[in-house]
């Protein structure tokens, strides 16, 4: 028999797929809380993972019950990110088995738990090697002309694993030749020969403690910035370089110079630009910290450094040397003319 009143539906809104490759990512905000109303497709979260900052959308409607997740957790796909509770006007069907309701309904209305899917695990699992879209999932076949479902049936292609791109997610040909590329991509890939020797593996990374030289801070590296690290390192490594050199003017700073520098001297120490380099340079260093910090590839931290140690480089008779300047930030202009010195009486005597 039929119940009388509405039926409540709690709904598990999942993490859906975020692309190819993208597996998950972390929390940077909710943009929800219990008790709001939200719509299918509205944004309730924003995840971080290696390639951008996204906006998460709601796969369902209704009032927010219990959020699932919060900042900095890392989530995956296919995880349960909030509950939403519905409220319907007919009984569900009866071979859905419904699970217990994990908060109590209003009195008089039956409770029935769903759960938002974005891709079947059989499907998935019987396709695991193509890069597919998020499947279609419904009785409906996807919107297409008749010519891209026969073209479909020929090269054996299951249109549900194909997102379209018009209105409506309808499928046109640049969807088809899109995925077909990304088939042939994925098989003409290398894929690594299971076994693997480990002798062939990178060797393992050094852990440097910075410390050792002054005081530091650490902060986590976010998945953003760990893939911005690595695609540096692989720029470095294959993109030519260039520097860039500007003009200023610097009459004031020499006129400067002109006026201490016999004074200086009478006190053993000359007064040079580079005294005044050394102190533009921690200046700006203090007002942009990230450029004094180092990678900890082992705890995967960013390394702020609360001291000021600069290099000088020194052509020697024996190569480029670069004597370290330290504390620079705590040195008076005097005490960097006299340190200065010194590292070119080094370089007389070496040569």
């Amino acid at each position: 028999m039929k119940p009388d009143g509405p039926f409540i539906y709690y709904m598990d809104v999942k993490l859906p797929k975020l692309g190819e490759s993208a597996e998950g990512g972390a929390v940077v905000s909710i943009l929800v809380k219990e008790g709001d109303t939200v719509t299918k497709g509205q944004t309730i979260l924003e995840l971080e993972n290696e390639k951008a900052v996204a906006p998460i959308p709601s796969t369902a409607a209704g009032v927010v019950t219990q959020i699932r997740v919060k900042e900095g957790d890392r989530v995956s796909v296919g995880q349960v990110i909030i509950t939403v509770a519905e409220a319907g006007g007919a009984a569900p069907a009866p071979a859905a088995a419904a699970p217990k309701a994990a908060k109590p309904a209003a009195k008089g209305a039956p409770v029935v738990r769903a759960s938002v899917e974005e891709e079947p695990e059989a499907e998935e699992a019987a396709d695991e090697q193509a890069p597919a879209d998020d499947v279609v999932e419904g009785g409906l076949p996807p919107a297409a002309s008749p010519e891209i479902r026969r073209i479909a049936r020929e090269l054996g292609i299951d249109l549900r694993r194909i997102r379209g791109s018009e209105s409506g997610g309808r499928i046109v040909m640049s969807d088809v030749r899109a995925y077909v590329q990304r088939l042939i991509k994925s098989a003409a890939a290398p894929k690594p020969a299971r076994g693997v020797a480990a002798a062939s593996a990178p060797a393992p990374v050094e852990q440097i403690d910075f410390s050792k030289w002054g005081e530091v801070s650490k902060k986590p590296m976010t998945s953003l910035r760990k893939t911005i690290s690595r695609r540096m390192v692989e720029n470095w490594n294959a993109i030519p370089h260039v520097t860039q050199f500007d003009d200023v003017d610097i009459t004031d700073l020499m006129e400067l110079r002109k006026k201490f520098a016999p004074e200086f001297e009478k006190k053993g120490a000359r007064l040079t630009l580079t005294s005044f380099a050394l102190k533009a340079v921690a200046t700006a260093l203090k007002k942009h910290p990230i450029f004094n910090s180092s990678i900890d590839e082992v705890a995967n931290d960013i390394v702020f450094k609360e001291y000021y140690h600069v290099g000088l480089a020194v052509d020697t008779e024996q190569g480029l040397l670069v004597p370290v300047i330290r504390d620079v930030d705590k040195k008076s202009l005097f005490q960097l003319s006299k340190d200065v010195q010194e590292v070119a009486e080094k370089r007389v005597t070496a040569r």
